[in-house]
């Protein structure tokens, strides 16, 4: 999977937030707050997000709710 295009500094920050770099994890498929595989998704919105954010579907619903 490919990550979203960001701005230096909003990657930055991302990072800083994440236990994970945001866009290695999206790039090696595991998730930037959980560091597990993230490989599959509900649907094709929750596969964006994770283009997006780099969460796996478990934090997805967890910080977004189910």
């Amino acid at each position: 999977m490919k990550p979203t295009v960001k701005t230096d500094a909003m990657n930055k920050f991302l990072n800083n937030k994440m236990v994970a770099n945001r866009v290695d994890s999206i790039f090696d498929n595991t998730c930037t707050l959980c560091k597990k595989e993230a490989t599959e998704f509900r649907d094709e919105l929750s596969k964006k997000e994770f283009s997006i954010s780099g969460f796996c579907q478990k934090c997805q619903d967890s910080v977004f709710g189910v």
